[in-house]
């Protein structure tokens, strides 16, 4: 079935019809989920999802556009919330340098903190990185992660970044981008990265595929992403849902 790594169900987008859109993910061949927090209330909220629907899963973290706002209390938070069994990531963590650079140093020094909370831990953690490519990488690679799991979700850099990810142990989760117009670089991405090395994901409510670009985002939708994938690589797009559902299980360590 369809796993999608990487959604946002709490935000305020969906208020309308949460419950509606999540109890047909079944019936749509979408088997599980990862809701994803970006500061300590979208964290408990995404732990409050993972309660409510058996197929959801959360991960808990600072986005960097919060990181300036992460108090020593808020990092003790998270880690206890990095306890609860449904939590199978730390994330989003990362880089994002895109409005200005006031918080540049902040966020630098929060990634390395939860890349370090995510070893204490024992989880993966899920990168964004945005406008910070340079920094973003030389960060991971002077973390030593070791043996933890880690994931660039959403990947729209070259296929130059996506070896240097690669070279790192690290895995590439790609979105809704792939299927717009013109878009080189992710489809040359897509096609140089081997299928065992992929996942996939939605980012919603944000960057719905072709044909559905414009409009809210929903997990219902990241079959478009899959076919995608499945005609840039000559394979069949069931073959394709399988392998990144097997790839998505290994890195969370979800046992089903």
């Amino acid at each position: 079935m369809l796993f999608d790594v990487h959604a946002h169900y709490d935000d305020e987008r969906f208020d309308e019809d949460r419950d509606i859109i999540l109890s047909s993910m079944l019936d749509n061949n979408v088997g599980h989920i990862i809701n994803i927090g970006y500061n300590l209330k979208s964290s408990r909220d995404s732990i409050a999802l993972s309660e409510k629907y058996p197929f959801m899963y959360a991960a808990v973290g600072f986005h960097p556009s919060d990181a300036h706002l992460m108090t020593k209390e808020d990092f003790d938070e998270i880690k206890k919330l990095a306890q609860h069994p449904k939590v199978v990531a730390i994330g989003e963590i990362g880089l994002d340098y895109y409005y200005g650079k006031e918080t540049e140093e902040v966020q630098r020094r929060v990634f390395r903190e939860q890349i370090e909370l995510a070893k204490e831990v024992n989880l993966p953690f899920q990168v964004h990185n945005r406008d910070s490519t340079r920094d973003c990488v030389d960060i991971l690679r002077e973390s030593n992660m070791g043996e933890r799991r880690g994931m660039m979700h959403c990947f729209s850099e070259s296929r130059e970044t996506a070896k240097k990810i690669l070279d790192l142990g690290m895995k590439i989760s790609i979105g809704g981008v792939l299927t717009f117009k013109n878009n080189v670089k992710t489809v040359e991405v897509v096609k140089y990265v081997p299928i065992e090395d992929l996942m996939i994901e939605t980012d919603c409510p944000y960057l719905a595929p072709v044909p559905y670009r414009g409009k809210r985002n929903s997990s219902l939708y990241i079959h478009a992403v899959a076919e995608k994938i499945a005609e840039l690589k000559g394979m069949d797009v069931d073959e394709v849902i399988a392998i990144t559902e097997k790839n998505a299980k290994n890195f969370f360590d979800i046992k089903d």
